[in-house]
């Protein structure tokens, strides 16, 4: 018998670009996080160029290679369209 090959939408590339894309995210909600400021003291911390700028970045750049990934199509695939 010979074996049926299956049609999927998402490719090998596209599911490793996701991965990738996925742990960017992460990797940035984790430079967000930190101790807070609760009612007794004061931590300035919270206001780090890490946690406002640099990490929120980082979260976009994820979500960016997350929709590159689903935008990809492998040329093979582009020929039989």
């Amino acid at each position: 018998m010979e074996k049926e090959k299956k049609n999927f939408a998402f490719g090998r590339t596209n599911f490793v670009l996701l991965a990738i894309g996925m742990i960017v995210v992460v990797i940035g909600f984790i430079l967000m996080s930190g101790a807070g400021s609760n009612e007794h003291e004061f931590n300035p911390e919270i206001f780090s160029a890490m946690r406002i700028k640099v990490a929120p970045i980082v979260c976009f750049l994820g979500f960016v290679v997350m929709g590159g990934a689903i935008m990809y199509r492998p040329k093979d695939k582009q020929e039989n369209s």
